[in-house]
């Protein structure tokens, strides 16, 4: 085995200048990958694969069925994905003003689809959507191994603030042959940010986590995670950090899970911070943010290795329609920084960082 001082992080741009990658491993070892492509308020998202022991990344197949029902304005936006053991690939998204089937009302859809059977194309597009309407900061998705996927998003249908928002699920107990109605599973106390995005996750274990920032009274932009168990029927709410700001910082979030742990990254104030726990049904009782003192950190993304090494990926000085600089920091089993540690210059509009671990051990990081 690698020590902390071999471990490697490899650092790549994302195919044909694509932005928002989503990258994740399955249980055979092959990367699956997303990214968007196009005019950010009405473009495409493309996939792409590469077997264990293969140099290259498949060609490119589209994942909208409607070309340019896909949304990238303001990075919290865009298509996320989730792949299960065996190599099934869902996606979903909030829909661009092209998309169609609209939602209820002619309100902007939540989009799903997955890969078919024989692997190489997806679905037709379907909107999950029945009753919560109002999308704003986008979707995600969270695929099992037991045949439940989760399309996940926060609305207020009665159109009415953010601090009457909620987060919303539709589940699927057959793989995503159908959907029930979505039910909203946040507490209508915490309200939720319009604007910042959402993350949604199965854990090693199978248990669901869902990761969103409140909208308390306006002010209060906490951090919360629910936890769920058994096939998602009922959560419990952990408040992960506070931040009291009258605005709307359009943040994102990140969770991983691989080697019996379970990850989680977000911002606060211009910083951000990872957490891990064994599973995603534990309480998190400690942080760790990344070193330095800047306050313009935006976008993490977390992995951690079978070394129990864990790297925090993110981006700084990024803001509306405009770029910014990648960095990352690699953690021992004591939390501590270590010297893998570096930063890119040319991080595109709208994107925003993924990093995955490697059958080796080592990270690899698009951008």
């Amino acid at each position: 085995m690698k020590t902390i001082e071999e471990t490697e992080i490899q650092v790549l741009r994302v195919p044909d200048n694509g932005i928002q990658p989503v990258v994740e491993r399955d249980d055979h070892g092959t990367l699956h990958m997303i990214y968007f492509n196009g005019e950010p308020a009405a473009g495409n998202v493309f996939y792409r694969k590469k077997e264990s022991g293969q140099d290259n990344f498949s060609e490119p197949v589209r994942v909208n069925s409607q070309s340019e029902s896909v949304i990238a304005i303001g990075t919290v936006r865009g298509a996320h994905m989730s792949v299960t053991g065996d190599g099934r690939v869902h996606v979903a998204w909030m829909g661009s003003r092209e998309a169609e089937p609209k939602g209820p009302g002619d309100a902007a859809p939540m989009l799903y689809t997955r890969l078919n059977e024989t692997g190489n194309a997806f679905e037709e597009q379907r909107n999950i959507m029945q009753a919560a309407i109002g999308l704003d900061g986008g979707g995600t998705v969270a695929a099992g191994n037991d045949d439940m996927v989760y399309v996940v998003w926060h609305a207020n249908p009665e159109k009415t603030g953010e601090e009457d928002r909620q987060v919303w699920m539709a589940k699927s107990a057959d793989g995503g042959d159908t959907f029930d109605q979505e039910v909203a599973i946040s507490n209508p106390e915490t309200g939720v940010c319009g604007c910042c995005g959402i993350k949604a996750t199965v854990d090693h274990a199978g248990e669901h986590a869902v990761i969103y920032r409140a909208a308390t009274k306006l002010t209060g932009r906490d951090m919360y995670l629910l936890r769920s168990s058994g096939s998602g029927m009922s959560f419990s709410e952990q408040m992960l950090e506070p931040w009291k700001i009258n605005a709307c910082p359009m943040s994102t979030s990140s969770a991983f899970s691989e080697h019996d742990k379970f990850s989680v990254a977000w911002e606060t104030n211009g910083q951000v911070s990872f957490a891990s726990t064994k599973d995603a049904t534990q309480q998190v009782d400690s942080l760790t943010r990344a070193p330095g003192d800047s306050r313009s950190r935006k976008h993490p993304a977390v992995a951690h290795n079978n070394r129990e090494e864990t790297i925090l990926v993110w981006t700084e000085k990024m803001g509306w329609e405009r770029g910014g600089t990648l960095h990352w920091q690699v953690f021992d089993v004591n939390l501590q920084p270590t010297s893998k540690s570096g930063r890119s210059d040319d991080v595109p509009v709208w994107s925003r960082p993924a990093v995955v671990t490697n059958e080796n051990g080592d990270f690899t990081i698009f951008y």
